[in-house]
């Protein structure tokens, strides 16, 4: 991976430098998909579930599983057998009743020392149901 960044200086000769940061970049865990969004109509239920599968290099184990609030959703943890190694399935699940929009973070706590936790976004959309038309 590599990334670029401008930095303006007060040197003449140099008022504009552009810094180059390089390095190689493993990843370390794929989560499909990697935020949940919640869009409904007020009194749906509203689920979804996010699919977590640990690189077979840094296998870990996550240990828990929880929302930095919490006061909107619920969410549920599930070790899987994947085709080859453990996955896990997160279930995110709406509690709120009032027509709005709110986000909210799902923290998974890990046994790895080199990512201890992993984030996974969350955002809801509620509306009101339209008013049916009389005949």
């Amino acid at each position: 991976m590599t990334k670029t960044a401008g930095v303006y200086t007060d040197d003449k000769d140099q008022p504009n430098l552009e810094l180059v940061i390089s390095g190689i970049v493993e990843k370390f865990v794929t989560i499909i998909p990697q935020a949940v969004s919640l869009r409904g109509f007020v009194g749906d239920s509203l689920k979804k579930s996010v699919n977590i599968i640990p690189e077979e290099k840094y296998a870990f184990k996550i240990t828990n599983a929880r929302a930095r609030y919490g006061k909107y959703i619920i969410v549920q943890l599930e070790e899987v057998q994947g085709t080859d190694r453990r996955e896990y399935s997160l279930t995110v699940e709406n509690l709120r009743q009032e027509q709005g929009r709110y986000s909210d973070m799902i923290i998974l706590e890990t046994d790895s020392k080199i990512q201890p936790t992993l984030n996974v976004r969350v955002y809801c959309q509620l509306r009101k149901r339209p008013a049916e038309k009389q005949k």
